[in-house]
């Protein structure tokens, strides 16, 4: 059994609301001349009563003010339509509609006068074909002067011939809604209610024998006590069998993690890596063809080369930068550069998941300033400290792998994952807001520091203005005050670029290819052209720079100075690091593997860890940034590579991956090209501005928001409720308990930030890896508390 949906309607009128607020006089003028009508067939689900919360209670309403008609006698469609709606009109409160401009919303605008919104059923028939069931219909209609779904039933006395595959009709539905609701209120969900409920052939029947008002309630209402002990009985399966932890976790496609078996634990001595070798390896060579070989293969490979290029360089640039000053050029451009291009490459080549890219991000620089605070304020050596630091965590990451502890992860639910990548969007966000409010209070000064210029420092609240610096000698300083606004116009042209061409898919410009072009290229056509615009076009106007300073003196650390106090301290900050590694690359490795990127190759999280740790342990040994894997560069790389088609569902488009490119090139070569970039040191990497870079991290702030359930079910919070899109949850959870989940989420986001951004000890937010950790038993042992688990099941579920 299925439903279909008829829409009808003259070739000149269309749209429902036209019809509905058509003079009447034209009208009345149309039914005289000859038209064209326009059928639309198409199948929609029936209703699930275990999951769509929607479906009993639109049942509720209906027997809470029921509006039944029994044993109608008319036969004619028009006079039965008559009659049912004066008695739902009659019924409505607070509301006034004429019968007129009902049937107008019912009917099409044509001779024919023949119903514009239907759904039937169809069925099986004796051909082993498919045919409409004619036992009944659901007519619907919108209008702007009601406030809530009506629902009216008529029984006809006799099997009624109400037109084509509608030959012995005895139930008519007929269903009033609001133009403007929520869709899961529209009168097409409503009229879906109870079209499912028709679809059985017992119920129609014994609504059929009811004799009279009475018994047909007493029909409907015994079968929504029905649906509810279904629903009741599948939750308590699902609370039962633990059956959240199997839809939730990402972890759980892997081959190991199979409840009930014996590799399922912690004791399995580097059992998880050999399953990971044993799933890898066969794929291992293919990983280099797949890279080359396939329909638009190198335009996708050439296109992601670009993209992980300059996504990967220019924060390595800025983080640069900012381990330079938190070290006091100890750490510097060239070897963040150094240390993005051998980690990228090594990660390429022996890593289990190739798609994974790393980076060195603001946890890690602000791990590197509290280390360098702490030498400072007990007189350490700061390389021998960063090196055991790094030894430590590479000695727990590799413990942590080699025992499988990322296991651990399989409570890791898709709302862990949000949480932290959008406190990594919002970290990128505070970089770049922070580095324009600073051109702003502090312009770009030439001769002198801004802080020693004193007279143009009074010309923020004086009469001077910023040239009248250069007509005193002894100042010999010239502060840009224009610079803040190109700055601003710079870094905001960047990521507003960057983001329109991404998006560029969905535009009606161009054709399909060059808009896929333009989309892959989104991030160096932004940069590249923003690059030029501040450098060449305003060269005159003064802002800052990227502060290069050569200090690539790459030596093998000797840790031989600290003492026994520092070493045990050491391993205490690399413990707590390693919590930090630990998350991100099981996160990042989650969002990687999630189902919905559809990739084939297998996991590897557990040798993953291990090529991270072993990874890290030799970068800490030469001095060098360590690296982990990144968001949102990771699930930015898959969806770079990705084949993606559009699916609409009720006027609300969404993109589906159908094919990922999985291949090591894009990364090896990337990761080469950065490398590479040591040689274009000082120029013309000094042609980048650095408000190109703020540019950079906003786009890759903003962008993977697109695809986050939690950011859009954080702006549902400001969305009226008809715009609502008619995914999963939205049916299958009521609408308190989904603001209630998202401000549960935002409370922890705001802690994260709180830790991380906002306070003012440094040593403070060491302690930011072991909050990460506690997401996971708020998760799975507070949430449950405040929502049901079938409720979580719905928006927690990796879909």
């Amino acid at each position: 059994m299925q439903l279909s949906v008829d829409q009808s309607s003259s070739a000149d009128v269309i749209d429902m609301e036209d019809i509905a607020t058509e003079d009447q006089d034209v009208y009345e003028e149309d039914e005289t001349k000859s038209c064209l009508v326009y059928t639309k067939h198409t199948r929609i689900e029936m209703k699930d009563f275990c999951t769509e919360v929607r479906a009993l209670r639109d049942i509720e309403r209906f027997l809470a003010n029921p509006t039944i008609l029994l044993n109608v006698c008319v036969t004619a469609l028009e006079e039965i339509m008559d009659i049912m709606m004066e008695k739902l009109i009659s019924k409505l409160r607070g509301c006034s509609i004429s019968l007129k401009k009902a049937k107008n919303a019912f009917f099409s605008k044509d001779s024919i006068h023949r119903l514009s919104h239907v759904i039937q059923g169809t069925e099986k028939s004796e051909g082993s074909g498919w045919e409409e069931t004619q036992g009944w219909l659901v007519a619907m209609a919108e209008v702007s002067s009601v406030h809530h779904s009506n629902v009216a039933i008529a029984r006809l006395r006799h099997a009624t011939n109400l037109g084509r595959t509608l030959q012995g009709t005895h139930l008519v539905v007929l269903v009033l809604s609001p133009r403007k609701t929520k869709r899961t209120k529209s009168s097409l969900e409503t009229g879906r209610t109870f079209a499912t409920l028709l679809s059985n052939i017992e119920f129609r029947q014994q609504l059929l024998e009811a004799d009279n008002e009475e018994e047909f309630l007493k029909v409907i209402r015994e079968y929504k006590k029905a649906m509810e002990a279904e629903q009741h009985k599948k939750d308590q399966e699902r609370t039962r069998s633990g059956s959240v932890l199997k839809v939730t976790s990402s972890f759980d496609q892997q081959g190991d993690l199979t409840k009930g078996s014996k590799k399922y634990s912690l004791i399995a001595f580097g059992r998880g890596i050999k399953e990971d070798l044993k799933r890898r390896w066969p794929h291992y060579t293919s990983d280099f063809i797949d890279g080359v070989i396939g329909h638009r293969t190198i335009q996708k490979l050439a296109a992601t080369v670009m993209f992980l290029y300059f996504a990967c360089l220019l924060p390595s640039i800025a983080f640069g930068v900012l381990n330079s000053k938190n070290t006091n050029g100890k750490i510097g451009i060239e070897k963040v550069i150094i240390s993005q291009s051998c980690g990228g490459i090594v990660f390429s080549l022996f890593a289990g998941q190739p798609m994974i890219v790393l980076l060195t991000t603001a946890p890690l620089a602000l791990y590197v300033k509290v280390i360098h605070s702490i030498c400072d304020d007990f007189n350490l050596d700061f390389f021998a400290m960063y090196t055991m630091t790094g030894l430590w965590n590479a000695f727990f990451l590799i413990i942590y792998s080699l025992f499988g502890v990322s296991n651990l992860m399989r409570w890791s639910t898709r709302s862990t994952n949000e949480i932290f990548a959008l406190f990594i969007s919002v970290a990128f966000t505070v970089a770049a807001l922070s580095s324009i409010h600073k051109e702003y209070n502090k312009p770009n000064c030439v001769g002198l520091p801004y802080s020693t210029c004193s007279l143009c420092k009074q010309s923020n609240t004086s009469t001077h203005d910023s040239s009248t610096c250069t007509s005193f000698n002894s100042e010999q300083c010239f502060c840009s005050r224009e610079g803040g606004v190109l700055y601003l116009l710079l870094s905001f042209g960047t990521v507003l670029l960057g983001v329109t061409l991404y998006n560029c898919r969905k535009s009606p410009f161009l054709d399909a290819d060059k808009r896929e072009a333009l989309a892959d290229y989104a991030l160096p056509v932004s940069v590249v052209l923003f690059s030029f615009i501040g450098s060449f076009v305003f060269k005159d106007i003064q802002t800052h720079k990227v502060d290069y300073k050569s200090t690539i003196k790459i030596k093998f650390s000797s840790f031989s100075s600290l003492s026994n106090g520092a070493v045990l301290g050491s391993c205490g900050l690399g413990f707590c690091l390693s919590f930090l590694f630990f998350m991100a690359q099981n996160i990042v490795s989650a969002i990687v593997n999630n189902p919905s990127n559809r990739l084939k190759k297998g996991t590897a999280y557990h040798l993953d860890l291990l090529v991270i740790g072993i990874l890290n342990g030799v970068l800490s040994l030469f001095g060098l940034p360590w690296v982990h894997a990144a968001l949102p560069h990771s699930p930015l790389h898959v969806r770079a590579l990705a084949d993606v088609e559009e699916r609409v569902d009720q006027g609300h488009v969404h993109e589906l991956i159908v094919k990922v490119r999985e291949n090591r090139l894009s990364l090896l070569i990337s990761h080469i090209m950065v490398g590479l970039s040591l040689f274009m040191l000082p120029t013309p990497l000094n042609y980048i501005p650095s408000s190109v870079l703020d540019g950079l991290f906003l786009f890759v702030a903003i962008t993977p928001l697109f695809n986050s359930q939690m950011f859009e079910r954080f702006l549902l919070l400001v969305t009226e409720q008809c715009a609502y899109p008619p995914n999963h949850y939205i049916r299958r959870v009521p609408q308190r308990k989904i603001h209630l989940y998202t401000i549960i989420q935002f409370l922890q986001l705001f802690v994260l930030c709180a830790f991380g951004f906002i306070g003012s000890l440094s040593y403070i937010k060491m302690i930011f890896p072991v909050l990460l950790i506690l997401l996971l038993p708020i998760r799975h042992g507070l949430v449950p508390k405040l929502i049901h688990h079938k409720y979580l099941d719905a928006m927690d579920a990796n879909l």
